[in-house]
């Protein structure tokens, strides 16, 4: 195929997804799902007959773009909102993975005659929720979720990939080399997980601090900067044998929580990097599954399926949150949002390089899996939150038009915030608040009408509000405006 054909088919395909995903916003179901069938439709039974069966490419592909997803992820989290809920999250990404991991392995000795390793690998391989899934989908669905739901969706997904990716390795490894004691893998869990969590708080403070120090002449060297420090913090960690996925969501955390240059735009910037890596990974995994064999697995992959949503991921969803304070809508809710991404794709090529036996059938398995997952719990998130009377109206969220640098050293920052139904400042005029003392609010109003506010403005639903707050104020301003209102610039 010429050179200039690959760049037009790249570009033809990258701005359908582009589109695709505005239109499935409006029909309902997940872009993910499209990306996916458009690499289907473009590979060698497809339309367009791309001859692609290369599992080492795409993994390679696949890695790289988790890294960046992984990393954008911790990024967008506000520690702020997550550290009441980290021990949620902790649990539901060890014990959770490993109640799923096992509850799949002996539904599949049982039901579908495989062996326990083989089993305990199929576990293994689809344990984890993934973080691009369920981040994409919240955000194009617009779900602002009442109570703790958020929060310990976000963490998990973002904190449970390298226990899952840790099994899988493991697993393949065991079925080659059945010597393999389990006080060694136990020992290499230790320090993957232990070295991956160094290295990450290690890289995110680096980062930080060298985006503030290197003072760069060229505002668009510093994306350049982080998307090069990002992949360092990775190999060095798997490098050194720690678990690199877990040190560059730490690294993205610790990032995103600190005051950096140009925090807005690098944020925005490894959003967009989020979303091409998505787009690209989904698109290359569905060029390597040929649709004809999934004709044949497509039972056994149902009742997997089947078997995950329904049994295996509530079951350890309410045994991992079971020491902790959680509603049972809550609960149940969680459940639901156990979407399988390209993650577990992206394992199950694993065992296809390594050769391990019926690794092409398990490799199938899961994409119709994956296919299953995407389909039914990525369209009837919204649903299912408003059943569970979880929603909260959605806020239109806009970017602060200000942009405050850490070289100024100022000790406030620009915050936005949309007041919701639930919000106690509803009615309340602004001399009513009893605001920090170095609180200002800048503006305050309708998205289309936004002015300087007076002393006797009053706050009503769906107002935008622009303030300027010291940042050790913030957390006095959430408890009067409300947490999920808030957008720090």
């Amino acid at each position: 195929m010429a050179f200039e054909t690959i760049l037009m088919l790249a570009s033809f395909f990258l701005i359908a997804s582009v589109c695709a995903s505005k239109a499935s916003d409006k029909l309902g179901f997940p872009s993910l799902l499209l990306f996916l069938v458009m690499g289907m439709l473009a590979g060698s039974e497809g339309l367009f007959g791309i001859e692609f069966d290369n599992a080492q490419a795409a993994q390679f592909i696949g890695v790289v773009a988790l890294v960046y997803i992984l990393f954008y992820g911790g990024m967008d989290t506000d520690w702020k909102t997550i550290k009441p809920v980290v021990g949620h999250g902790i649990s539901l990404a060890t014990v959770g993975v490993l109640l799923t991991t096992s509850l799949v392995a002996v539904f599949a000795t049982l039901v579908l005659d495989f062996s326990w390793l083989q089993g305990v690998l199929l576990g293994a391989i689809v344990s984890s929720t993934d973080a691009a899934a369920v981040f994409s989908i919240l955000r194009s669905r617009g779900l602002t979720l009442k109570g703790k739901v958020r929060p310990i969706i976000e963490f998990e997904s973002g904190s449970n990939d390298p226990m899952a990716i840790f099994l899988t390795m493991s697993m393949v490894a065991l079925i080659a080399e059945p010597q393999t004691t389990l006080l060694s893998t136990v020992i290499m869990f230790m320090q993957q997980m232990t070295l991956g969590t160094v290295m990450g708080l290690a890289g995110g403070t680096v980062l930080s601090w060298s985006l503030n120090a290197l003072k760069l002449s060229y505002d668009g060297l510093y994306p350049v900067f982080s998307l090069a420090m990002v992949m360092l913090i990775f190999s060095v960690t798997q490098h050194m044998d720690g678990n690199g996925f877990l040190a560059v969501y730490l690294a993205g955390l610790v990032t995103g929580n600190s005051r950096v240059t140009h925090r807005r735009n690098l944020t925005q910037f490894h959003d967009g990097i989020a979303w091409l890596m998505q787009i690209t990974m989904f698109f290359v995994l569905g060029l390597l599954v040929f649709p004809s064999q999934l004709v044949p697995v497509a039972f056994k992959g149902f009742l997997v399926a089947a078997f995950l949503m329904l049994v295996a991921r509530p079951m350890a969803v309410f045994l991992a949150l079971s020491p902790f304070r959680v509603d049972f809508k809550e609960r149940l809710f969680v459940s639901w949002v156990g979407l399988r991404g390209a993650v577990p794709i992206i394992l199950a090529t694993f065992p296809l390089l390594a050769d391990t036996p019926n690794a092409q059938m398990i490799f199938n398995m899961v994409f119709f899996v994956v296919l299953a997952s995407i389909a039914v719990q990525g369209t009837f998130l919204g649903p299912v939150a408003r059943r569970l009377n979880l929603q909260l109206p959605q806020p239109t969220t806009r970017p602060s038009p200000f942009e405050i640098s850490a070289q100024s050293n100022l000790q406030s920052e620009v915050v936005t915030l949309d007041i919701h139904d639930e919000s106690a400042v509803i009615g309340k005029q602004v001399m009513d608040l009893e605001l920090p003392k170095e609180t200002l609010i800048m503006l305050a109003g309708t998205s289309k009408d936004l002015l300087p506010p007076t002393g006797r403005t009053v706050f009503k639903t769906g107002d935008k509000v622009v303030l300027l707050a010291k940042k050790s104020d913030i957390p006095g301003l959430q408890k009067i405006f409300g947490p999920q209102s808030f957008s720090h610039s």
